[in-house]
C-alpha cells in the first residue's frame, strides 16, 4: 500500500530542477549503457557531478563513446558484480545521490547466462545497497527495475505498484529478486534509526529512443535492417509493450530523487511505475511500422522462422502513482516517440554529433513540461 499523499501543488509533468542538481555529487551506475549515457548527459546539463560506475561499453558503437562521456562525466570502469570495488568507488565519492542503472538488461542473452544475469542484477543491488550502508553521505537511492519484475499473468489490465513481483524467464525474475531485495533492505537497515538515506525502486516500461545498439532489442534491429537496405526479422508482431521515449522514464527518476531529498522524503520510498498511457501499449507491428514510415519504401519486415525462448505476450504498468504524487507525466505521444528516435538515427548517420543530437532532444523535452501528450493531441 502507497504511503505518499497527493501534492496539490506539485506541478504536472515538471522539468528537473537545475537548483537542486547543480554541484549534487551523483554515482551513476550503468553510466555507459543506452539509458545511462542519456541519463548522464541530462545531468552534466543539470550541473551534477556525475561519477559514473560501470563496464566498459558492450556495443561498438555505443552512445557512451560517440557522446564522449569520459569527458563530461567521472567515468570509473568498474562491475556492481566486484563489491570492493564498488565500495572503494562509494567511499572515494562520497555521494549524495545514486541512481542504480547497472544491469544485465536484456531477456534473451538471460536464457544464455542466466548465473550472470542473477549476478548483476541481484547480488549487484545488494552489493550497492550493503555499499551504501558503509557510505554516510548518501540521502536517495533509485533502483532502477523494470516492467518485467512483475508476475506477468498476461492480464488485459496494467499493472500497480502493489502487485506480486515474479517473472518467468532470468532476466525478469532477477529483476523481481531485485525488488524483494531492495525491500528488504529497506526495512531492515534504513530508516527507523538505522541509515538516514531513503531507498526507493524504479519499474519502467519498454523505453526507445536513439543511440541504442543493443543485439536482440527491436529499436537497434530494426535500426540495423532498415540501414543495410533489408527487411528486419521481427520474431512477435502480436506480442503488446508499454513503449515510451527514453527521457519519459529518465524524468521520473530525476522527480523521484528529488522528493526523495525533500523533508517528507521517507514518504516516497517504495516502489514506482513509469509507463505510458494505454494508447501507447502496442504490438510490436506497430513501432515496426511507425520507424518504416519515417525511413521510407524500402523499409520493410518479415517474421522470423523457428522457435524462441518466451517472453511476455503482453505487458503495461499503470504510472498513475507518479501521476499523482510526483508531478511526473508522459510528454510524448508513441507516434511522437518514434519520429524522435528515427531521425536521431538518421542524423547520426549522416554525420551529426550525437552528444549535441541528444542535448538538443532533452531540451525539446523540457520545453514540452506541463503540456502532457494528452493535452497536444
Amino acid at each position: 500500500m502507497s504511503t505518499v499523499v497527493p501534492s496539490p501543488t506539485t506541478p504536472r509533468a515538471a522539468n528537473p530542477d537545475p537548483g537542486f542538481w547543480a554541484g549534487r555529487r551523483v554515482l551513476l551506475t550503468g553510466h555507459t549503457g543506452f539509458k545511462g549515457a542519456w541519463l548522464s548527459l541530462w545531468l552534466a546539463r543539470l550541473g551534477a557531478r556525475v561519477t559514473g560506475f560501470a563496464r566498459i561499453p558492450e556495443t561498438d558503437p555505443s552512445l557512451c563513446a560517440l557522446a564522449e562521456l569520459p569527458a563530461r562525466v567521472d567515468s570509473r570502469i568498474g562491475d556492481v558484480r566486484d563489491f570492493a570495488a564498488l565500495s572503494a568507488c562509494m567511499a572515494e565519492v562520497r555521494p549524495e545521490i545514486i541512481l542504480h542503472l547497472a544491469a544485465q538488461a536484456l531477456v534473451r542473452p538471460s536464457y544464455a547466462d542466466p548465473v550472470g544475469t542473477y549476478a548483476s542484477n541481484v547480488m549487484g543491488t545488494v552489493h550497492l545497497l550493503e555499499a551504501v550502508r558503509a557510505c554516510p553521505s548518501v540521502r536517495a537511492v533509485v533502483i532502477v527495475t523494470s516492467d518485467k519484475a512483475y508476475e506477468n499473468r498476461e492480464w488485459v489490465w496494467a499493472y500497480r505498484e502493489d502487485e506480486p513481483m515474479g517473472g518467468r524467464d532470468p532476466y525478469s525474475n532477477s529483476k523481481g529478486c531485485a525488488e524483494l531485495v531492495t525491500s528488504a533492505y529497506r526495512a531492515s537497515f534504513f530508516g527507523d534509526g538505522g541509515h538516514p538515506a531513503r531507498i526507493a525502486s524504479a519499474r519502467a516500461g519498454n523505453v526507445i529512443g536513439g543511440g541504442d545498439w543493443s543485439l536482440n532489442r527491436l529499436v537497434p534491429d530494426v535500426v540495423r535492417a532498415f540501414g543495410r537496405g533489408e527487411p528486419v526479422e521481427i520474431r512477435a508482431p502480436g506480442a503488446v509493450r508499454p513503449w515510451q521515449h527514453v527521457l519519459e522514464p529518465l524524468s521520473g527518476y530525476l522527480r523521484l530523487a528529488e522528493v526523495l531529498c525533500g523533508e517528507d522524503g521517507a514518504r516516497y520510498a517504495e516502489g514506482w511505475n513509469f509507463g505510458p498511457a494505454d494508447a501507447d501499449c502496442q504490438p510490436v507491428s506497430e513501432v515496426v511500422a511507425g520507424l518504416a514510415r519515417g525511413w521510407g519504401a524500402e523499409a520493410t519486415w518479415r517474421l522470423t522462422g523457428g522457435t524462441h525462448p518466451h517472453e511476455a505476450t503482453f505487458l503495461k504498468v499503470d504510472a498513475s502513482k507518479a501521476r499523482a504524487h510526483l508531478g511526473w507525466d508522459r510528454r510524448l505521444r508513441l507516434a511522437e516517440a518514434l519520429d524522435w528516435t528515427g531521425a536521431w538515427y538518421r542524423a547520426q548517420g549522416d554525420g551529426a554529433n550525437a552528444a549535441a543530437l541528444t542535448l538538443d532532444q532533452i531540451a525539446r523535452y523540457e520545453a514540452l513540461a506541463g503540456a502532457g501528450a494528452g493535452d497536444r493531441a
